[in-house]
C-alpha cells in the first residue's frame, strides 16, 4: 500500500521517528491507526476503565459540587492574579 502524506505529516513523522519515539515511520503510522481504532466512536470499550475509576471515586464520596469546584477556581485565578 502507497499513502501520500503532506510535508508537513512526513516531517512531522521523520522526526518523531528522530527521537526515538518510534523505531520507523510504519511503526508510528501503524501506532497512529491502532489508535484511531480504539477511539473509534463506535467503540467506546476503551473508555470503560475511566469510567469505571470515576464511578469508584463517587462511591467512595470523592466528589464535590460544581459550586464548590467553581469556588475553588476562582480563588486559585486569584491567588494567579496576585
Amino acid at each position: 500500500m502507497n499513502i501520500t502524506l503532506t510535508p508537513e505529516q512526513q516531517q512531522w513523522l521523520e522526526a518523531e521517528v528522530a527521537a526515538g519515539h518510534f523505531p520507523s515511520i510504519e511503526e508510528a503510522v501503524r501506532v497512529a491507526v491502532a489508535d484511531l481504532k480504539a477511539i473509534s466512536t463506535e467503540d467506546l470499550s476503551w473508555a470503560k476503565p475511566y469510567v469505571d475509576r470515576a464511578l469508584e471515586s463517587v462511591a467512595r464520596g470523592e466528589v464535590i459540587t460544581l459550586e464548590e469546584h467553581k469556588a475553588r477556581m476562582e480563588a486559585r485565578l486569584a491567588s494567579l492574579k496576585d
